[in-house]
């Protein structure tokens, strides 16, 4: 026994020898030397994980290969080396990581954000840009996003001076607006649907951010899936029947309304009703029922919640937590307003064009801290990024947050400057240092309607108020664990209708 103890380290050092010139062999990207059998580098992973994998690419470079247990993964934190994976190989990495919660919630890998490159994510892409996210369809639901922002603004004009939940009050407003512009209802607040429903919506919203919070560990140890290890697969799955019972609830609802309303897809004409997203895939189901199934509107609309919500809500909260912590852009901001729109005029989308200022900050928060801190995608086959041999099959880690915050990058990058967009105001000449919605083919679909989102509401709270911090000291930005890169803390704040805009306020 005790000679086989004497053994274990030659043996592990000659594992690790091994591994490491079959590596150079192979023309792989440099590598941390330690890699342990069966969990390779998951030992070097720690929360957040965008921060721990740009203290990797500070060591080893701006692309590095890891094994993450079972999965080979190609790390890349560089503009040049994201833009030979997402613009050069674009169509190789085009495709999707079969992680877990993409069978659950991506319905088996078939919903538009888990599906992989082909004719039945090209069309889902199609429908989504053409029939959901089109700029006319935005524009012909702005009189939502334009209700819920003033209906906003006079909760936090009756809220006087009391302490706002800011992360609350942002992802109710954002909720509101998603759920109507697909549904027709609304779930937070004043004036929403019946109780119970409403009840079941919230609790299926919280269970999605709950298992959303935390990587499962069998996607890269898939052994322990086979040892029993199946909490959270079981809480995905259950999820998933709440959430399909719930739209499909919805779908059902829609198409009795549609039927006795004499809907048909060919009744597109001025002065009609404005369609919810449901019923305008509904009416496209009357002309290929063959394609567009239920299970296909449930997954499109289910990935436009997911996609769309806290990612919006998490942007508007770190942009006031920054604006808190820096009065004087706060200040600068409602000069460009009441120099652009005067006291006698609310803002409405149609301004923000005119808001170079507000546009600068919105750009600089998703710079800062982007909702989607890392995007992964799998490669269709082998290829060659920074001369280096990628094998088929590794999953890329694009590391969005480590190129955006990166010193050699940008110029002080933790620094809060909006002026650096002053030039170049929607990112040209940026190339990908600066990618918010990601890049290529499976770049972001709802940039559009997020853009406008968040310049309504944030320029709102802009104009019509004045914003101070609740107690002395700064806003504490640590960042919290996530997939859409959260703070740490829900942001509170106090706030006071702005002396000049009382009166139309009041005419709200």
């Amino acid at each position: 026994m005790e000679a086989i103890y004497l053994c274990l380290p030659f043996f592990l050092a000659l594992y690790l020898f091994t591994r490491h010139w079959l590596q150079k062999l192979k023309n792989l990207p440099p590598s941390p030397f330690l890699t342990f059998p069966i969990i390779g580098h998951l030992y070097l992973l720690k929360k957040p994980l965008h921060r721990t994998l740009a203290d990797l690419s500070a060591r080893y470079g701006p692309i590095v290969f890891l094994r993450l247990g079972s999965r080979q993964t190609l790390l890349v934190s560089s503009p040049s080396a994201a833009e030979e994976c997402l613009s050069k190989n674009d169509v190789v990495f085009a495709n999707r990581p079969q992680l877990l919660a993409g069978k659950y919630i991506g319905y088996n890998y078939t919903s538009m954000a888990w599906a992989n490159y082909g004719d039945h994510w090209r069309n889902l892409r199609r429908i989504s840009a053409l029939e959901i996210l089109s700029t006319s369809r935005i524009q012909m639901l702005s009189g939502i996003r334009s209700d819920e922002v003033r209906s906003l603004l006079l909760r936090l004009l009756e809220n006087g001076t009391e302490t706002v939940d800011m992360k609350t009050t942002f992802f109710e407003v954002t909720m509101n607006v998603m759920m109507r512009m697909i549904a027709g209802k609304r779930y937070y607040g004043g004036n929403v649907v019946e109780v119970e429903e409403t009840a079941k919506f919230q609790e299926i919203i919280e269970d999605t951010f709950r298992l959303g919070d935390t990587t499962n560990i069998g996607d890269y140890l898939p052994v322990l899936r086979w040892l029993g290890v199946k909490g959270k697969e079981k809480g995905l799955r259950e999820l998933q029947r709440k959430r399909d019972r719930f739209m499909q609830g919805l779908i059902e609802e829609h198409r009795t309304r549609m039927a006795k309303e004499s809907y048909s897809s060919s009744s597109c004409r001025a002065g009609e009703k404005k369609k919810t997203m449901i019923e305008v895939l509904l009416s496209l189901q009357e002309k290929e029922a063959e394609y567009y199934t239920d299970e296909i509107i449930r997954g499109l609309m289910l990935a436009l919640l997911g996609a769309g919500i806290d990612t919006t809500s998490a942007t508007l909260e770190w942009a006031m937590s920054l604006l808190l912590n820096n009065p004087e852009v706060l200040k600068k901001a409602q000069m460009e307003m009441d120099n652009q729109l005067g006291p006698n005029h609310l803002i409405e989308e149609s301004d923000l064009s005119q808001l170079p200022y507000l546009h600068c900050i919105i750009r600089e928060t998703q710079r800062m801290y982007p909702a989607g801190p890392i995007v992964p995608h799998e490669s269709s086959k082998e290829c060659m990024v920074g001369g280096y041999h990628i094998p088929r099959g590794t999953m890329l880690l694009v590391n969005i947050w480590g190129i955006q915050n990166d010193p050699e990058v940008w110029k002080e990058p933790r620094k809060f400057l909006p002026e650096r967009f002053e030039v170049g105001l929607e990112g040209e000449g940026h190339g990908l240092r600066l990618m918010p919605f990601g890049s290529g083919r499976r770049g972001c679909p709802g940039e559009g309607l997020a853009i406008r989102m968040v310049g309504l509401v944030l320029g709102s709270l802009i104009q019509c108020f004045d914003w101070k911090r609740v107690g002395e000291g700064k806003v504490d930005m640590s960042e919290g664990i996530g997939l859409t890169l959260p703070r740490a803390q829900p942001l509170l704040a106090k706030c006071r209708p702005r002396p000049a805009l009382i009166n139309l306020l009041s005419q709200i």
